[in-house]
């Protein structure tokens, strides 16, 4: 038996499942085939990626708050001690309910639910195989590849989610290491490394590069770095791991140079693999049909179409920052074009945020980027320290920086190392995207005592006329 729609959805993660609401908003008849072993619909963010870290890291925090900060503030605590299963356990809570939560959202908008493994057999049918290995065709008039990405593998390293973890593994460790590598000194490397610091295990950071966060502004990486030295993080910079020896009781990591020279061997319990994620276009038919992709597996597209006519790609899966958000708003802009409406992503816009503690945030061009184009800029900056509710609440780590054109003063690029960051770099995505100034920023009034004043502090800095500092 076949089934008729205008559109499925091979992946029913934040791109997948957001293409079938907004197909459904638009009256368009739609199936959304989830490709995970567990059948949870959510994708990687959702089931082992942005929502569970975030559970562990708000968790971890308040522990660490409670060990160290508590008396500070007048609060007298005695017994306290680390129960991680009953963490994990609230971790999986918050997890299962987001994703009933989604799919009660399919079936609010009449999107049909398939769960197995979808394959493309040509332009106009999808084939899916569930656990049984039972086939079904579908039958549809446009397709949209949403299948996001998966961890990047380390040659030479054996990832076991044991004692050699990816991010996933790093979510449900049993116990606490006393010694943690992480290997990559990217978002998920520093999160997840940042979790178990905080649970009582050392841990040393290793980073090819000469910097941590390497896409991120210069002053924000080495202040950033900075702040986690000062928490107990370790770091090896310009470092590269060439293997991991597994023994009875310990791992041994070997590194050296990452322009080559005498190795080295580090000791630990665990390590997290944290080196990136690749598209997964793997086992999904696209040779059936001729999609072409690129040399590391992404898809090509030119807005979201592919070359194949009524294929089309988003998310983690097409080039771009590998976001939930990303995908999402990915997902939004392909249903609307389908519908012959006018879907667009700003890709200039795209927010990029760090759940450590402080959080870091950024949007728009660096300092570094805008150099290098030979952009006359201005730069206006404030510290957390002179900001009476950071102040307040002892989190007076950080800064924020406005980066604004000399001339016209247009915001080009917004960056923030403090602790609400995620949330206040939402102010700037929305002034930047209607073209906003620096001085459209200053000039509106912010409520006090608030974090979201150091905001318009360095926004008043970029003319010269910070109030505060």
């Amino acid at each position: 038996m076949t089934t008729s729609y205008d559109i499925v959805i091979i992946g029913g993660g934040p791109a997948g499942y957001n293409a079938a609401i907004r197909a459904g908003q638009l009256g368009l008849k739609s199936a959304c085939i989830e490709m995970r072993d567990d059948e949870n619909y959510g994708g990687t963010c959702l089931n082992v990626g942005c929502i569970p870290s975030k559970a562990l890291l708000h968790a971890s925090e308040l522990f660490e708050a409670a060990q160290n900060d508590f008396a500070g503030l007048g609060i007298k605590t005695t017994g306290l001690k680390l129960d991680l299963p009953q963490m994990l356990k609230q971790k999986e809570e918050a997890v299962s309910g987001l994703t009933k939560g989604i799919d009660y959202l399919l079936k609010k908008n009449k999107a049909d639910q398939y769960l197995g493994k979808g394959a493309i057999i040509d332009p106009n049918t999808v084939q899916v195989t569930d656990k049984k290995g039972k086939t079904q065709n579908l039958k549809t008039k446009n397709i949209i590849i949403a299948t996001g990405s998966e961890v990047m593998p380390l040659p030479g390293v054996e990832i076991d989610e044991k004692r050699i973890v990816s991010s996933t593994g790093a979510l449900t460790l049993s116990s606490v290491p006393k010694h943690m590598v992480v290997i990559g000194g990217g978002v998920i490397g520093l999160e997840l490394g940042s979790v178990w610091r905080r649970l009582g295990a050392k841990v040393t950071v290793v980073e090819f590069l000469d910097k941590i966060l390497p896409p991120m502004d210069n002053e924000v990486s080495k202040q950033f770095q900075r702040i986690l030295k000062k928490q107990g993080m370790d770091f090896k910079l310009s470092t590269k791991v060439t293997g991991v020896e597994k023994l009875k009781s310990k791992l041994k990591v070997k590194i050296e140079p990452a322009k080559g020279g005498e190795s080295d061997i580090i000791e630990c319990d665990n390590v997290l693999v944290a080196i990136g994620r690749r598209p997964y276009t793997q086992g999904l038919g696209l040779e059936n049909v001729g999609v072409a992709m690129d040399k590391r597996g992404f898809i090509e597209t030119n807005h979201f179409a592919t070359n194949v006519a009524g294929i089309y790609a988003t998310g983690d899966c097409i080039h771009g920052p590998m976001l939930a958000h990303k995908a999402e708003d990915d997902a939004v802009a392909c249903v609307e074009i389908i519908a012959g409406k006018a879907g667009h992503v700003n890709y200039d816009l795209v927010p990029n945020v760090v759940y450590t503690y402080p959080e870091v945030a950024s949007v728009g061009r660096t300092e570094e980027e805008l150099k290098t184009s030979g952009i006359a800029y201005k730069v206006g900056k404030f510290s957390f320290a002179a900001n009476s509710r950071a102040k307040t609440n002892h989190e007076t780590d950080g800064f924020v920086k406005v980066l604004a054109d000399s001339q016209t003063d247009k915001i080009l690029g917004v960056h923030i190392v403090g602790v609400g960051g995620g949330e206040l770099i939402a102010e700037a995505v929305a002034v930047m995207e209607f073209g906003g100034a620096s001085e459209d920023i200053a000039r509106t009034c912010h409520a006090h005592p608030t974090r979201s004043e150091a905001v318009r502090q360095a926004a008043m800095g970029v003319e010269g006329w910070t109030m505060q500092s």
